[in-house]
């Protein structure tokens, strides 16, 4: 058995953990968006609890980094961990906190042997509608012309959007609610996309096992057909070597 790398040794024993913490981001950013009334106190403290998740990604990206044997190859290879790493620093807005912990959640996801692609794609359409829910609602709530004032004006806006229905009956009125808009469609688009392609290789890969087993069949028949005929041979010849002596 291959001995795991220190790099994959970390990775198994903080998915978990990681996983745990990416929750407890999605109840801190829910928190204050959901109530409204939410007071000064309990806001910072979610604020507080996002930015230690990020921390906790952003310290994962650097150990990963240090226990790589080739660092270079590393950075070019996940590129996009470092880039989500520092999308928050560039300018300290929850959307982009937001954003950037989502990707990094995802990066992470995808190293997990055991979650299968029909549970990731799951998981990430209901993260990707909870989360657009409520980056939209925190973002249109306050707009003078906007009209997603409520959550569930903004779960049906983002069903609607992610599944390029787009009845119309609500919409972002401001640049970052549009931003949030195009970034749930491509999405939507992109999940689609990988269901209607998973669907297909399922499909592929059962005909192709049915041919295989189809083809082990015929040869079977085939190869018992040619010993049927060697023996019916030998009868023969042993009849003929009979009939000779008498």
């Amino acid at each position: 058995m291959k001995e795991q790398s220190a790099q994959e040794r970390w990775e198994h024993a903080t998915q978990r953990p990681l996983m745990a913490l990416a929750v407890l981001f999605a109840v801190a950013y829910a928190v204050p968006i959901v109530d409204d009334a939410a007071g000064r106190s309990l806001t910072t403290v979610c604020t507080a609890i996002e930015w230690t998740v990020w921390g906790a990604f952003a310290v994962d990206y650097l150990v990963r980094l240090s226990l790589s044997q080739d660092r270079r190859r590393f950075v070019r290879k996940h590129w996009l961990d470092l880039c989500a790493v520092l999308l928050p620093l560039l300018q300290p807005l929850r959307l982009l906190r937001l954003v950037a912990t989502l990707l990094l959640v995802q990066r992470r996801a995808r190293m997990a042997s055991q979650i299968r692609l029909t549970t990731y794609v799951a998981g990430a359409v209901v993260g990707l509608l909870m989360f657009g829910s409520l980056a939209v609602l925190s973002v249109e709530r306050d707009s003078p012309d906007g009209n997603i004032q409520t959550l569930g004006d903004a779960v049906w806006w983002s069903f609607t959007t992610m599944t390029t229905v787009g009845y119309g009956d609500h919409a972002p009125t401001t640049g970052l609610g549009r931003i949030i808009a195009v970034g749930l469609m491509l999405s939507g688009i992109a999940l689609l996309g990988v269901v209607t392609a998973n669907i297909a290789a399922w499909f592929i890969a059962r005909f192709e096992k049915d041919d295989v087993e189809e083809r082990r069949q015929t040869e079977a028949i085939v190869a018992l057909t040619e010993e049927v005929r060697a023996l019916r041979a030998q009868v023969t010849a042993l009849q003929e070597q009979r009939s000779v002596r008498h």
